[in-house]
């Protein structure tokens, strides 16, 4: 008998994934598609669409003809920032423009000080001016850069809307792709921002994510999602599994401190020190500040390795020593001012620590004083949370953690293991659509950091 499953199409800037899960979320199958980029017109690299549009399209007709499953839904979750231009035929009109991609200065000119100048646009859109990453404003750029294309464009679509357009021939929008630094949103009155409606750009009805369009494949009924935004689609595992109000701390190279519990307005002062806000699946701000922390760690963790002639993994080894936290839990010496270009503090004098050991100790201790700096952002002054998750690799390092835990004696602290998050966010956002039923208890994973006495 073929098992019943929910096809998720995870497409990061690096990595493409398939992955199947069963009525109970359970995770079937897990496939990886390398795709290399190309060049866009003007020489910058890109997603080579095609590539990946008939990848999709194979895996969508094999689960159909499958003699294993039973394909009863498909959702996708992708990285942000990226738009699609189609003409009216539906055809797409170019690339898949990368977000890293120079956005030049005569795109701009003037923009800002129409609307309020850039400190108000970007508060109330709750998107630093960051270029191309600006998604939104990728629209102007292909409007003044490239008119003979603009003029045929009919509908524009975030990544994830664009996926779901190719299997379904819908056109719609969410919030989770339209809140996340588009400089598209309103947050102040939760609308599309007037800037659009004023250059004449209209983009559709934002929509539940949720909802779903009724193929008929091979003579197989099949749910198709709207599609998810990456970030916001890890945080539903999170959103449904919690009884309790949380922040969730993703770590890697670069931390994310998300609080979707946050409900004030983005101050001018938080979005100078690298906050912003996205949408989640309850359409609902979510107060994010996020630090390179990952790679913080990496490059001063390798300078020590270097002066004291240890491998570059020895911090894997380090214990936890409370003599060292306690003597130097007060003390800042690393980042005591600013954070250089480098990220690498070259004013600390190695030779002041008697060991690697105690260096690592003294480096950890202000890298998770960085962290509650990212963290007090997304704090509100009346805060209900009394739980942080952390995930990813910093959920590894039990001395970042059990310092967390004892400079928040507030809070609880749980690492949390949620293997492929996204693509899960992204399985139960549709579930309901796929299945009938109670959905399944959810188990986050959860494992308590006790503090240092």
């Amino acid at each position: 008998m073929k098992q019943d499953v929910i096809a998720i199409f995870d497409i990061g800037k690096t990595n493409k994934k398939v992955l199947l899960f069963d009525k109970h979320l359970k995770l079937l199958s897990q496939k990886e598609q390398k795709i290399a980029e190309i060049m866009d017109e003007d020489g910058f690299s890109c997603d080579d669409l095609p590539l990946v549009e008939a990848w999709i399209s194979e895996e969508i007709r094999q689960l159909s003809v499958s003699k294993e499953y039973s394909l009863k839904a498909v959702n996708f979750a992708t990285y942000g920032a990226t738009l699609i231009y189609l003409d009216k035929e539906g055809n797409r009109l170019t690339p898949a423009y990368n977000y890293l991609k120079p956005m030049p200065e005569d795109v701009l000119d003037g923009f800002y000080r129409k609307y309020d100048g850039i400190e108000e646009f970007s508060r109330k859109t709750a998107s630093p001016a960051l270029g191309m990453l600006n998604s939104g404003l990728q629209i102007l750029w292909l409007k003044k850069h490239k008119p003979e294309v603009y003029n045929r464009v009919s509908s524009i679509l975030h990544l994830p809307q664009y996926f779901y357009f190719l299997v379904s021939k819908q056109i719609t929008s969410e919030l989770t792709s339209i809140g996340c630094h588009t400089a598209m949103w309103d947050f102040d009155n939760n609308c599309y921002h007037a800037w659009l409606e004023n250059e004449k750009i209209l983009l559709p009805v934002p929509a539940a994510n949720d909802e779903a369009t009724e193929l008929i494949v091979n003579d197989q009924k099949i749910q198709v999602g709207i599609g998810i935004h990456d970030s916001s689609s890890s945080l539903v595992p999170y959103l449904k599994g919690s009884p309790k109000p949380f922040i969730l701390i993703s770590t890697g190279t670069w931390c994310i401190f998300m609080n979707p519990f946050n409900d004030e307005p983005l101050t001018a002062e938080q979005l100078g020190k690298d906050s912003l806000c996205y949408i989640s699946t309850r359409q609902k701000q979510v107060k994010s500040s996020r630090l390179f922390m990952g790679h913080i760690h990496d490059v001063n963790s390798q300078r020590i390795a270097d002066h004291f002639g240890k491998n570059s993994d020895y911090y894997k080894s380090v214990e936890a020593n409370e003599v060292f936290i306690n003597d130097r839990l007060c003390k800042r010496i690393f980042f005591k001012d600013s954070l250089s270009d480098d990220y690498i503090d070259l004013s600390v004098d190695l030779s002041a620590f008697n060991s690697a050991e105690e260096a690592y100790h003294q480096l950890v201790i202000d890298i998770t004083n960085l962290a509650l700096d990212s963290l007090k952002l997304v704090i509100p002054e009346n805060d209900t949370t009394t739980s942080v998750y952390v995930t990813g690799g910093f959920a590894r390092n039990i001395l970042f953690l059990r310092l967390l835990a004892s400079l928040l004696p507030g809070k609880t602290i749980y690492t949390s293991e949620v293997d492929n998050a996204t693509a899960f966010g992204a399985a139960m956002t549709i579930w309901n659509k796929a299945f009938t039923g109670t959905e399944p208890i959810l188990d986050l994973g959860l494992k308590k950091i006790e503090a240092f006495k």
